[in-house]
């Protein structure tokens, strides 16, 4: 028996929102890689695009919190390449704030970007695919901080938390053409991150892993879940955070 490459993907059409840094640039890189048509986007074109093997991701500037924005970004890419196989809803996250005395716009402006946007792309998204004879695929990027809030995080952590169960629920509303699922993304090491976590060891010393993950955990597991090895997941759950954390008292006593 001989099985055709499961991460080949060859003339499929692929949206990375958020995709010109961090964990979106490597989630749209490896999709080139694996052979996509790949467009990115963010609120400003960046100096370098995704590229792999001699290709590069399209761009389109666009604010995903706008619904009229997230339709036109998935037109482009039908008009691109015919046609939508998959959305990475990756555009997130936000500065710590104190829920004591965080304004309301902060507050609206984190749930729109973290919530209402992924919601608003994958409606656009939802209406090419259901059109398609072989639908598509939704990957939602969330957060632990959805199931384990860190103080400073309210209004992304409820965001997040509506994120995974907004997956649940068009999982079942949109299937069988469409497939929706959810990546819960633990601490990864970015450029980002190393300026707040400096070498992590401390950070690390609390995973089970023993190492924070790196983009292309989060970009590999995205894979899997656009590819036919996953063709009858749909509104799960895939955490990808290495065991997550020691709990508070077992480092204690470790340390004792």
């Amino acid at each position: 028996m001989s099985l055709p490459n499961p991460v080949d993907f060859s003339g499929r059409s692929v949206i990375v929102t958020g995709g010109t840094k961090g964990i979106g640039f490597v989630i749209a890189e490896t999709f080139l890689a694996a052979g996509a048509n790949v467009l990115v986007c963010g609120r400003n074109e960046p100096e370098t695009l995704p590229s792999a093997d001699g290709r590069t991701a399209a761009f389109k500037a666009t604010d995903v919190r706008d619904p009229a924005d997230a339709a036109a970004l998935v037109q482009e890419a039908v008009d691109l390449y015919g046609r939508l196989d998959v959305l990475v809803n990756n555009a997130g996250g936000s500065p710590d704030a104190d829920a004591a005395t965080v304004s309301p716009r902060f507050v609206e402006k984190i749930v729109a970007l973290n919530l209402l946007a992924p919601f608003n792309v994958a409606q656009a998204a939802n209406a090419v695919m259901q059109t398609q004879d072989d639908g598509g695929a939704i990957i939602n990027i969330g957060s632990v901080s959805a199931i384990d809030p860190q103080p400073g995080t309210a209004a992304y952590s409820a965001a997040k938390a509506g994120l995974l169960v907004l997956t649940k629920a068009l999982a079942l509303e949109w299937a069988p053409k469409v497939r929706i699922n959810h990546i819960t993304t633990g601490l990864i090491r970015t450029e980002a991150a190393a300026s707040v976590y400096g070498d992590g060891a401390a950070i690390t010393a609390t995973l089970p892993m023993e190492r924070m993950a790196v983009p292309s955990d989060i970009a590999n597991s995205c894979l899997f879940l656009a590819s036919p090895l996953s063709s009858y997941v749909n509104g799960a759950d895939i955490a990808v955070h290495g065991g997550g954390e020691y709990p508070a008292r077992y480092m204690a006593m470790r340390d004792n």
